[in-house]
């Protein structure tokens, strides 16, 4: 999953789109329902058709301005820059544990843009969860260090983790 993923992803505004179909077709083979690349690749149109791109513009030109950020508090020795440049970092990881769980939490009748919000809410409100999710990003840096192949069937870890937080937040509202 975590190479289909890559693959799918590797337009980079197809990310949040690609994050979602994995995340479908992890639901569906632990569900004991039909799971295959072609579910997959079906998961992706419709992410992509709810406005999978749009999401993964923005978060794109996020991430690049948090990149800005951060090289001009370097570049130039400004008062406060630590602060400001670790508050991009912050940033940076807030918005992608966010799009995480927006496109764990995509369904195929839902748009991107009603994702978003709840799932910014849900990575301030479950610090434990965003956690989680984070570590799976940690996975993917680390494999990525040791070996960039490795890093393509990390990703399914990273998707794996975000639906583990999002179960885990789902069962403790239940409970």
């Amino acid at each position: 999953m975590g190479v289909w993923i890559a693959v799918a992803a590797l337009p980079l505004v197809t990310l949040p789109a690609a994050l979602a179909a994995g995340a479908s077709h992890l639901r569906r083979w632990t569900g004991d329902e039909q799971a295959g690349l072609r579910f997959f690749a079906a998961d992706l149109r419709a992410a992509l058709r709810g406005g999978g791109w749009a999401a993964g513009v923005a978060y794109g030109a996020a991430l690049a301005l948090a990149g800005a950020d951060l090289a001009l508090v370097r570049a130039l020795p400004v008062p406060g820059g630590r602060a400001a440049g670790t508050l991009a970092i912050l940033a940076a990881i807030w918005l992608t544990v966010t799009v995480l769980r927006a496109a764990t939490a995509w369904r195929p009748e839902l748009r991107w843009r009603a994702l978003l919000g709840p799932a910014a809410r849900r990575a301030l409100r479950d610090p434990a969860g965003s956690l989680l999710v984070v570590c799976g990003v940690a996975v993917i840096a680390a494999s990525a260090w040791f070996s960039a192949p490795l890093a393509l069937p990390a990703l399914g870890i990273l998707v794996a983790a975000t639906v583990a937080a999002e179960h885990r937040l789902a069962a403790r509202a239940v409970a």
